[in-house]
């Protein structure tokens, strides 16, 4: 089976476009990464995806301000230009119009720091440390027209500790990030994804056994007294 032509957008660093990129080294990985593009030309990612023999491109968001469309229309071209068949949003800090999103359904996954449908957008970390969650974590879910929405491919979670940080639960999460998105990209190119009544069913995933708990319930110690 040819290996799924994917893009990945960024507008940072590229963390988890990092981890893509090395899942993909593999050949019987079934998503190449043929291209890394942004909507910034200082995010970080573009020197990493460079170094690591990917093909760039920069779109500048900033070029179209105010014209949604016309900033689509021209990653639009790019991605026809490099022949990409899927789509990875990895910290790509642009709302998706819904004809783009549209154009892309089924094709284009995205990671979330958040236990969807806890916490969509923005301060993840911080809103789940002040809501006093005792479980944190990610999710990789299909892109819908709404924000953080979409069928749901993978979720991990991480217990909150009580000497927690938003910067000590992030680097949790993100550990847990890049474990998952190399996995439900894997599930995408290999076409076991399908949607059911809005539901992602994903074909041969081993359901979990078990359960998590946080923090970890302790009985009370016996009485020997009778």
């Amino acid at each position: 089976m040819p290996r799924r032509r994917t893009a990945i957008l960024i507008s940072g660093r590229g963390s988890n476009m990092a981890a893509l990129l090395a899942a993909a080294r593999d050949p019987a990985y079934p998503a190449e990464i043929a291209l890394v593009l942004s909507n910034k030309a200082e995010a970080g990612g573009l020197a990493r995806a460079a170094a690591a023999g990917v093909p760039t491109a920069v779109v500048e968001s900033r070029a179209f301000k105010g014209d949604r469309a016309g900033f689509e229309a021209a990653m639009a071209q790019v991605l026809a230009e490099h022949r990409i068949e899927l789509i990875a949003l990895a910290g790509f800090m642009r709302v998706l119009t819904e004809g783009f999103v549209a154009a892309w359904a089924g094709r284009m996954v995205n990671i979330h720091p958040s236990l969807l449908p806890a916490f969509p957008g923005l301060d993840t970390h911080e809103r789940a440390l002040s809501a006093g969650v005792r479980l944190h974590g990610c999710t990789v879910h299909l892109v819908s027209a709404g924000v953080d929405e979409g069928p749901i491919l993978a979720q991990a979670a991480v217990p909150v500790r009580p000497d927690d940080t938003p910067a000590t639960l992030a680097a949790r999460v993100l550990a847990e990030e890049h474990r998952i998105y190399p996995a439900a990209l894997a599930w995408l190119a290999a076409g076991r994804v399908r949607v059911e009544a809005g539901r992602a069913v994903i074909a041969g995933a081993i359901a979990a056994a078990g359960a998590l708990a946080s923090p970890l319930p302790v009985l009370p110690a016996l009485s020997t007294q009778r």
